[in-house]
């Protein structure tokens, strides 16, 4: 595989970070502690230092936005135990399953989050509600992190063109969450991030927030082959959330991608780095993985474990800062 910048080094890209420390983003709140995407699983993060939290957003059939990773829901809570809602599942796209825009916010409260990775802990199960993007943002300001800052807010659009398919408005919707709560200005501490560079485009137009197009290999068989091009990516948006693989070539070293999307004034912030679960054999240990990529220069990273990866962050910064002579 080619690099993406002939001649880059691992230097380079380390001495890149020293420009800000990155941050650390809890994706889907402290998932690898308690359930994915729960008031209660933002909360454990935003305790363990994270810098940002990342709730993903869908709607619901009354057009609220709460947060969960898919628009099914069999996955992460309870519903199929629940003979309410026995009859109320459909296939749709070949899958079987509960959908978050069938069911009012009312009706979707009344289920429980469930952990979604097997070998996780399923201790908290049952136990925790839906939230809405609201009520995060509400946790948010009223619980600042152990230093006293504000912890930032990273929402995701989920399937916005499948939501506008069905008549909601995704890109005002979220304006206007943000608006009425005080985070649609430049200097707050958000990003919106989205796997659809449409809604991206159009919210360009609608706000001064940082916007992130989520890239990924085109397919499981060219890992490091982007789906995307950055010069693209570059005339709508501020950044790209990478896909680890896309950071490095077959052999592990840097492919060049933080250097040519930092040459195009993109931040990179990769994805996801989890304590139970690495890229490959080349990586032994998170800290191990993390401490690579981190070498590269990203400027953030998604991980479920925020406590491990502020450890790892920390550690690496303190080795740039005073390095070993």
């Amino acid at each position: 595989m080619k690099n993406f910048m002939a001649g880059c080094t691992s230097l380079l890209f380390a001495t890149s970070s020293l420009a800000g420390t990155p941050i650390v983003i809890a994706h889907r709140g402290a998932s690898g502690y308690l359930p994915e995407h729960t008031l209660e699983a933002f909360e454990r993060a935003i305790e363990l230092g994270a810098d940002y939290i990342e709730p993903d957003l869908v709607i619901t059939r009354d057009g609220v936005l709460v947060v969960r990773h898919d628009t099914y829901l069999s996955t992460t809570t309870n519903i199929a135990d629940l003979p309410a809602f026995s009859t109320r599942s459909r296939t749709l796209d070949g899958r079987t399953d509960w959908f978050v825009e069938d069911f009012t916010l009312a009706e979707l409260k009344s289920l429980r989050a469930r952990q979604a990775f097997p070998g996780r802990s399923g201790d908290s199960d049952d136990k925790f509600q839906i939230p809405t993007f609201k009520e995060v943002i509400a946790l948010v300001k009223r619980k600042p992190r152990e230093s006293g800052e504000t912890v930032g807010i990273y929402p995701e659009t989920k399937a916005p063109s499948h939501h506008e398919s069905l008549g909601f408005d995704f890109a005002a919707l979220l304006v206007e969450t943000l608006t009425a709560n005080g985070l649609n200005a430049a200097g707050s501490k958000v990003y919106i991030q989205s796997l659809e560079p449409a809604i991206l485009k159009r919210l360009k137009l609608m706000t001064d927030l940082p916007l992130i197009m989520l890239v990924r290999p085109v397919s499981a068989d060219r890992p490091y082959e982007p789906d995307m091009p950055l010069a693209e990516i570059a005339t709508f948006a501020d950044g790209v959330g990478a896909f680890k693989t896309l950071l490095i070539d077959e052999r592990g070293e840097t492919s060049g991608y933080v250097e040519a999307a930092h040459a195009l004034g993109l931040v990179v912030h990769a994805w996801t780095f989890r304590n139970d679960s690495y890229l490959d054999d080349r990586f032994p240990s998170f800290d191990d993985e993390l401490s690579r990529f981190l070498h590269l220069g990203v400027d953030g990273f998604f991980t479920d474990f925020p406590d491990t990866g502020v450890a790892a962050r920390d550690a690496f910064r303190n080795s740039v800062a005073s390095p070993v002579h």
